[in-house]
C-alpha cells in the first residue's frame, strides 16, 4: 500500500486568528488527508528553524530580514524537498501603508521567495501584485485562496427581518479599520442600530475611547467561537486597512450575512461580487454605506453561501502537492 507523504507546515505565529484557523483546518480536512499526511509545527521568531524530516515543508512564517538568514539555512539543509511557501501577511495596500523603504522591502521579497518552489498568494488580488511587482516568477506562483469548513456557518440561523446589527469581528488592531467602523457607526443617527464587537487586541482602549457615550457599541472581547459572534449580527462590516484574504467575509458569505467591506486586497476575492465595496475609508462614505446597506433589508444578496471554497482549496492544494512531489516520494524512500 502506498503511503501518503508527510507534510509538514511551520508556523511562528499561532495566536488565534485566520492564519491558524487554515492551518487546523488543512490538519483535520478529510479531503486534504487524500493527498498527504498533515502536520501543524510552530517555530519560535527568536530562534532559528530545526530540521525537519518529512517529504515537503510548507512555510507559513513572517518573511523579514531577521528571519532571512534562517530561510537560506532551511533550504540549504533541505535543498532534496520541495519547499513552499504561503504569503499570509504582504499585499499592495500594506506596502502602501507601512513600509517607507520599498525597494529595499522588495528585495528582501524577491530574495525570501526565491528559496523556495512554489510561493502561494491565498488571495487573486495579492497573486497580481506579486505577479506586477515581479517578486515572484510566474511559474512558481499558485493562488490558492483560503478557506475553512463552512458548514456551521451555513447552519446559522437567517439575520432577522429588518435587522439593523453590525458586527465587527477581528484582532482589534491598526489593519482592521474599526476605529473608521465606530465614527462612521456615531454619525448614524438611528437609535435601533447597534455595533457589536467581537475581538481583543493593542487597539482596545483607544478604540473604548472613540465609542465612549454611544450605548448602542458593545465591546464583546473574544468570541468563544466565530459562529456564535456571526450569529449575533445582522451584516459584518471590514473596514480594513489590508487584507491578505479576509476570512471572515467568507465565513459572512456562508451565514447569509451582508458585507460592507473595503475595496482592498484580497477582500475583492474573499467578500464575493455582491458585497458592498468601499473605496478609501472616509468617515462619510462609509456611514452612507452602512445606511444604505442596512435599508436594504435582512437578507443577503449572495446566494451562493460561499459554497465549494473548502473543497476548491482543497483541490488546489492536493494539486499542488502531487505536482511538487509526484513519484518522488516514493522513489526517495525506496533509496533510503
Amino acid at each position: 500500500m502506498t503511503k501518503l507523504p508527510h507534510i509538514v507546515h511551520l508556523v511562528d505565529d499561532t495566536t488565534p486568528g485566520g492564519v491558524m484557523r487554515v492551518l487546523d483546518h488543512i490538519y483535520a480536512s478529510p479531503l486534504m488527508a487524500q493527498a498527504g499526511r498533515h502536520e501543524i509545527r510552530a517555530v519560535p521568531r527568536n530562534k532559528g528553524i530545526p530540521a525537519v524530516q518529512a517529504d515537503m515543508i510548507v512555510s507559513h512564517l513572517s518573511v523579514s530580514w531577521r528571519r532571512l538568514p534562517a530561510l537560506v539555512s532551511l533550504r540549504a539543509r533541505h535543498a532534496h524537498l520541495p519547499l513552499v511557501h504561503v504569503e499570509h501577511s504582504y499585499t499592495e495596500a500594506f506596502t502602501a501603508l507601512n513600509v517607507p523603504f520599498k525597494m529595499r522591502f522588495f528585495t528582501l521579497l524577491r530574495n525570501a521567495y526565491a528559496l523556495f518552489d512554489t510561493v502561494v498568494a491565498v488571495s487573486h488580488a495579492q497573486g497580481d501584485w506579486l505577479t506586477a511587482r515581479r517578486l515572484v516568477q510566474p511559474q512558481a506562483l499558485r493562488v490558492i485562496p483560503s478557506a475553512v469548513d463552512l458548514s456551521s456557518f451555513r447552519a446559522l440561523p437567517a439575520p432577522r427581518p429588518e435587522g439593523c446589527t453590525i458586527g465587527a469581528i477581528g484582532r482589534l488592531d491598526r489593519q482592521k479599520g474599526f476605529d473608521v467602523l465606530i465614527r462612521a457607526v456615531r454619525e448614524i443617527r438611528d437609535p435601533a442600530l447597534r455595533l457589536e464587537i467581537f475581538g481583543t487586541g493593542a487597539e482596545e482602549m483607544s478604540l473604548r475611547a472613540l465609542a465612549e457615550g454611544d450605548s448602542r457599541i458593545t465591546f464583546h472581547g473574544h468570541a468563544r467561537s466565530p459562529e456564535a459572534a456571526m450569529r449575533a449580527v445582522d451584516l459584518v462590516a471590514m473596514p480594513s486597512r489590508w487584507e491578505a484574504f479576509g476570512l471572515v467575509a467568507l465565513e459572512a458569505r456562508a451565514a447569509g450575512r451582508k458585507l460592507v467591506v473595503a475595496d482592498v486586497d484580497g477582500l475583492r476575492d474573499s467578500a464575493g461580487p455582491d458585497a458592498r465595496f468601499v473605496p478609501g475609508h472616509g468617515i462619510a462614505s462609509w456611514s452612507n454605506a452602512l445606511s444604505l446597506a442596512l435599508r436594504s433589508g435582512a437578507e443577503a444578496t449572495d446566494k451562493s453561501r460561499a459554497t465549494g471554497a473548502a473543497t476548491e482549496f482543497a483541490a488546489a492544494w492536493n494539486n499542488l502537492i502531487a505536482e511538487r512531489l509526484g513519484g518522488s516520494v516514493e522513489n526517495r524512500r525506496a533509496a533510503g
